[in-house]
């Protein structure tokens, strides 16, 4: 006679591991997430939307006048950290700066000089008087010249 293999009960206590186990998986990913999540957001925004939706309609009109200008720069970071930008249509003479940071991340900010390098085939042709570090950055430039204001936001890699 073949003995038959003994078989355990499915008991309250099985089921008790079963949903402690269960719940603490989806508790451990849900904090995971959630420190994910609020390390990369660096504070508010704005300070108070109300003011900032009463401004709204003149950063829509600044917009308008810089895309009005017709100037157009084109930024690089170079394999040595420099910064390179090619302009169009920009006058001579342009007075161009430029602020760095982080988009994501730890807070990292850099601010930027340029000295003319000359023209290029595209363009006028500008470099960084200072390296900047590796990784990714958001990059507003400003340009002044003949009497105009201009400014634009890219992403630098």
């Amino acid at each position: 006679m073949s003995a038959k293999p003994t078989r355990t009960q499915f008991t309250g206590r099985h089921m008790a591991v079963i949903l402690v186990v269960g719940f603490g998986i989806v508790a451990a990913v849900n904090f995971t997430m959630a420190s994910f999540a609020t390390g990369g957001f660096h504070g508010v925004v704005v300070k108070n939307s109300y003011v900032a939706s009463q401004r709204f309609n003149t950063w829509l009109e600044e917009a308008e006048a810089d895309r009005a200008l017709g100037w157009e720069v084109d930024a690089r970071r170079t394999a040595d950290g420099y910064v390179d930008l090619t302009t169009n249509g920009v006058p001579a003479g342009a007075a161009i700066t430029a602020e760095l940071r982080r988009p994501i991340g730890v807070r990292d900010y850099a601010t930027l000089a340029f000295e003319a390098m000359g023209e290029s085939a595209s363009g006028d042709a500008y470099r960084s008087t200072d390296p900047v570090a590796e990784g990714r950055w958001t990059i507003r430039i400003t340009i002044e010249a003949a009497g105009e204001n201009w400014s634009s936001e890219a992403e630098l890699r």
